[in-house]
């Protein structure tokens, strides 16, 4: 499994750095395959988020933004973790939950 650390400035660059590295993992073009986000709660409060790109062929990548520990996990079409990226500084969740 890889790790990165990344400098992110933005929920925006964020979402955009995500969906690109995980279409980049199955070659699938972005524009083609839409990125899905789910907020995740703990105890009652935002902690982070869950995107999701689901591609042909039964393909499904995720990962999982855990915003307290500045952490993306990555996963593949297996459910294996691939990839952990540290973010260099926070990005604020949003106010409301996420489609």
């Amino acid at each position: 499994m890889l790790e990165e650390t990344v400098k992110l400035a933005s929920l925006d660059e964020l979402r955009t750095y995500i969906h690109t590295q995980l279409c980049d993992k199955e070659n699938l073009l972005p524009e083609q395959f839409r990125l899905r986000e789910e907020a995740l709660m703990m105890r009652g409060r935002q902690c982070g988020m869950q995107f999701t790109v689901k591609g042909p062929r039964s393909i499904r990548l995720g990962a999982i933004w855990a915003a307290d520990q500045m952490v993306i996990n990555f996963y593949d079409t297996r459910g294996e973790r691939y990839l952990k990226v540290r973010l260099e500084t926070p990005i604020e969740l949003p106010t409301s939950a996420a489609a």
